[in-house]
C-alpha cells in the first residue's frame, strides 16, 4: 500500500508527505530522522492520510494536495488544525 499524509507540526505549519509505511515513516519524523522541514518543527502530530494500491494515483494526490493552499488543505480535508500556537 502507498499512503500520503499531513502533519501538523509544532509551527502550527502543514506537512504532506507520501509513503509506503506510515507507521516507520512517522518513527523518522519524530525520531527527527524525517524531512528537514519537520526536523526543525518537532513535535508533529499526524492529522489526515489516504490509502492507495496504486503508487502513481497516490503520487498524484500528494502533488495535487501540495498545490493546495492551507486553506484549501483544511477545507477540502476537513483537517482540524486547532489555534494559532500549533503542537508546542
Amino acid at each position: 500500500m502507498f499512503h500520503i499524509y499531513i502533519l501538523l507540526c509544532s509551527d502550527n505549519t502543514l506537512y504532506t508527505g507520501f509513503t509506503t509505511d506510515i507507521q516507520h515513516r512517522l518513527n523518522d519524523h519524530e525520531n527527527g530522522k524525517g524531512s528537514k522541514y519537520v526536523r526543525s518543527r518537532l513535535p508533529a502530530k499526524l492529522i489526515y492520510s489516504e490509502k492507495f494500491r496504486s503508487k502513481s494515483k497516490a503520487m498524484k494526490r500528494e502533488a495535487q494536495i501540495k498545490g493546495w493552499s492551507r486553506e484549501l488543505k483544511i477545507q477540502n480535508l476537513k483537517l482540524k488544525v486547532g489555534g494559532s500556537r500549533g503542537l508546542k
